[in-house]
């Protein structure tokens, strides 16, 4: 197979989390992984991992999202995963200017990149645009008004993207997920303090890990070409719903 023939997946939020769990993925199954997130010294130790490119990118930079697309001769996949939640506060109590960092973290930041590279996807056949959102877009939660009012954006983004390209070869597909352990989301939240972040997670019988959401997506984009998953909302078994989570030991097979 040509270099020119591989397959190539970009993925923003690529430093950590689940953004880099699907770079791992995606290069599992073959794609040539283009790596984009704001800490290059990380981004360039995955990059090495995976053969793949390490571009340091801040997606609420227009200018830099411009020069990534410019970089780039094809995308067969993007996968919009850069994001997260800036604050636990109150709508009460919130600061504006933590709502208008993660909408445009978020949102503007997942318009930007999706309409700079485009173009690529479109090309040679279309391609599939992942939007990682999370149920947080479709159930709101007291503590979660700037995080749920930018995933819901991120989800009408997603949604309209959809209809407007109807008739082209690009899917647009969503993915959603619930409850997931990662190393930086809960701590971001709550301003680094790592005792409330612990909390979120204490007594859940396994929450859903990065891989697990990478599997989705990278299973998403492996189906054929004219199969389009619209919205793929995934949870850990311990989730029933936003506000119904057991915690304790779940029964297994020997329960």
């Amino acid at each position: 197979m040509s270099s020119q023939d591989i397959k190539v997946a970009v993925v923003t939020g690529a430093s950590s989390g689940i953004g880099a769990a699907c770079a791992r993925r995606l290069a599992e199954h073959g794609y040539a992984v283009v790596l984009a997130a704001r800490r290059a010294e990380r981004l360039d130790k995955l990059a090495a991992e995976l053969d793949g490119r390490a571009f340091p990118l801040d997606v609420t930079d227009a200018a830099a999202v411009q020069r990534l697309a410019g970089t780039l001769q094809r995308c067969d996949v993007l996968v919009n995963a850069a994001g997260g939640a800036l604050t636990a506060a109150s709508v009460s109590e919130a600061d504006p200017a933590e709502w208008e960092r993660g909408f445009r973290l978020n949102t503007v930041g997942t318009l930007r990149v999706t309409q700079a590279l485009l173009p690529l996807l479109r090309a040679d056949g279309g391609g599939s645009i992942v939007n990682i959102s999370s149920t947080a877009a479709s159930v709101n939660y007291e503590g979660g008004g700037e995080y749920c009012a930018a995933k819901h954006a991120v989800h009408a983004l997603t949604q309209t993207l959809r209809l407007e390209l109807c008739g082209e070869p690009v899917r647009v597909i969503e993915i959603a997920p619930g409850m997931v352990r990662t190393e930086e989301f809960a701590l971001n939240r709550f301003g680094g303090d790592a005792e409330r972040a612990a909390a979120v997670y204490a007594g859940v019988d396994r929450p859903l890990l990065a891989e697990d959401v990478a599997e989705c997506v990278a299973w998403s984009v492996s189906l054929p070409a004219h199969v389009n998953i619209d919205q793929l909302t995934v949870r850990p078994l311990a989730q029933a719903a936003q506000h119904k989570v057991h915690r304790g030991p779940l029964f297994g097979e020997d329960g």
